[in-house]
């Protein structure tokens, strides 16, 4: 899947789908990072951990529109992650991405398959 940033045409990632128990559970553990580019769209969602994961990420959340809520730079491992009440997706990034970026919270993303 490609996340876009609607706003300026950006493509974020291209990153998996985690839309099951088994992949929602699963995540990024067991990896040992992120390549820049990459990432892990989780839906539904509105809280992630990062409990025995090696890497710290960017984690972006997202209500159902593809409106941005909440946005994490660098979250730790053995930590919680909270989009809030509105947020439906949350989308896992390299630590450092959004700043790269410049996703600001109001910003409109779109998840859509790789062309």
């Amino acid at each position: 899947m490609a996340v876009v940033d609607v706003d300026r045409g950006l493509v974020l990632a291209v990153a998996a789908l985690a839309d099951n128990a088994l992949t929602r559970m699963v995540g990024l553990l067991g990896r040992a990072g992120l390549a820049s580019g990459d990432g892990l769209v989780i839906r539904p969602c509105s809280l992630i951990h990062t409990f025995f994961m090696r890497f710290p990420i960017d984690v972006l959340f997202a209500d159902r529109s593809g409106r941005v809520v909440a946005m994490i730079d660098s979250l730790q491992p053995y930590r919680l992650g909270w989009g809030g009440w509105r947020a439906r997706q949350a989308i896992e990034l390299p630590a450092g991405a959004l700043r790269q970026a410049g996703i600001a919270p109001g910003g409109r993303i779109s998840i859509e398959p790789v062309r």
